[in-house]
């Protein structure tokens, strides 16, 4: 098989189960709600310093990536995140949620992206757009398999044997699909070099690094706290925990929509426009789901906002190649990634406090709309496509 192809399946392995669990985690907010008597603010925290953790992190991962390659990288840290998802099922303190939460799943996601999107980058120089959009999809399928898959595990035998099972199966994955993971081989001294581009010194003077990095706040401020948040919403409108982990396999399934397509877009119309066709119907959704508590709507609104969901995942690494080139691509997206996280980290605090003082998610869902809307604007200040 073609090196490259094995890459996208290494890469394909790690998104499906980093993320995947990641989802399940708003399966969890119900049940450690009725064990332990924690608020939504208290849980959602824990969420929050994952993402958070992550962003630090992330800024290491790509130096490192960029120093010894994502082989190394990502076997350590895909051990860490599987061992530190297990041991959840040993909790019994908030404290405790919050160091594994900090310590082993925050490490254990910053790698997931800067990494494998940033080999893929290098490995199809012509195709980034495309090829992140496959990539992505192993997301997008571990986010329809894993919730119904921890739904049916909860029922049988209990969360914490669902979260041990879950934790240790992952450990395992991650390893093996790290092993297929290289940079691309260095090309002969006559050939054209295939990372080129802007060093991380001079990218970081430019308007548009700052512009992607607001941008990137204020985005991933939705795409944490909606997958974290949703399914407990769903439930507390009278779903039952596999219905609302449907939820998340719809949102799953139609990012998978959004992944590809706007992959394909992104190499052909370029950042600018793909963001645009993000936004737009992530904006309609959020504010649509702030008028109605029907079951089937939910799930309507939920498949609109995942094809935008998707879609923004797939955006950012190759708009980055796009402004800036490859030669600093780790770099440069650990950096954008670490400010997304800050939103991250305040998105789902800021929906479980909503939903503390007011019973609902109304106000969240405004407020993320609006955040969207100004997303919106600031990258029509992006050049477009030459």
């Amino acid at each position: 098989m073609d090196r490259r192809y094995l890459v996208v399946l290494g890469a394909l392995i790690t998104q499906f189960m980093i993320i995947g669990l990641f989802f399940v985690y708003s399966l969890l907010i119900k049940e450690l709600e009725l064990e332990f008597g924690w608020s939504r603010t208290t849980l959602s925290i824990g969420a929050s310093i994952a993402g958070m953790a992550m962003g630090v992190f992330a800024i290491m991962g790509g130096r490192l990536s960029d120093l010894f390659g994502p082989r190394i990288v990502l076997t350590f840290t895909g051990l860490i995140y599987g061992l530190g998802y297990a041991s959840i099922s040993q909790i019994s303190e908030p404290w405790h949620l919050y160091l594994i939460c900090g310590l082993f799943l925050g490490l254990g996601m910053s790698t997931h992206d800067v990494v494998t999107l940033g080999a893929i980058a290098r490995w199809f120089p012509n195709r980034k757009g495309l090829m992140t959009g496959v990539v992505k999809s192993g997301t997008a399928a571990g986010q329809v398999i894993l919730p119904p898959t921890a739904a049916y595990l909860i029922a049988t035998s209990g969360w914490r044997d669902a979260v041990l099972t879950l934790g240790l199966a992952a450990a395992v994955l991650l390893v093996i699909g790290a092993q297929f993971m290289r940079q691309p081989p260095k090309p002969a001294a006559s050939a054209t070099p295939q990372a080129s581009g802007m060093d991380f010194a001079e990218v970081k003077r430019t308007r548009n690094f700052w512009i992607m990095c607001c941008v990137q706040f204020m985005f991933f401020t939705t795409l944490m706290t909606i997958p974290l948040h949703i399914a407990v919403h769903g439930m507390d409108l009278g779903m039952s925990q596999g219905t609302a982990a449907g939820l998340l396999s719809f949102l799953g399934a139609s990012s998978v929509v959004g992944r590809l397509g706007i992959g394909m877009f992104a190499d052909k119309l370029g950042g600018r426009t793909a963001y645009l066709l993000c936004f737009l119907p992530m904006i309609a959704a959020l504010t649509m789901l702030i008028f109605t508590e029907v079951h089937w709507m939910i799930f309507a609104l939920i498949t609109l906002y995942g094809a935008a969901h998707g879609g923004l995942f797939v955006v950012v690494a190759p708009t980055i190649a796009e402004l800036f080139g490859t030669k600093a691509h780790g770099t440069i997206f650990g950096v954008v990634v670490f400010f997304g996280t800050i939103g991250g980290a305040i998105g789902p605090i800021f929906a479980g406090q909503v939903f503390d003082r007011t019973g609902g998610y109304d106000f969240a869902f405004a407020g993320l709309a609006i955040l969207m809307t100004t997303a919106l604007v600031l990258t029509r200040f992006l050049p477009g496509k030459n």
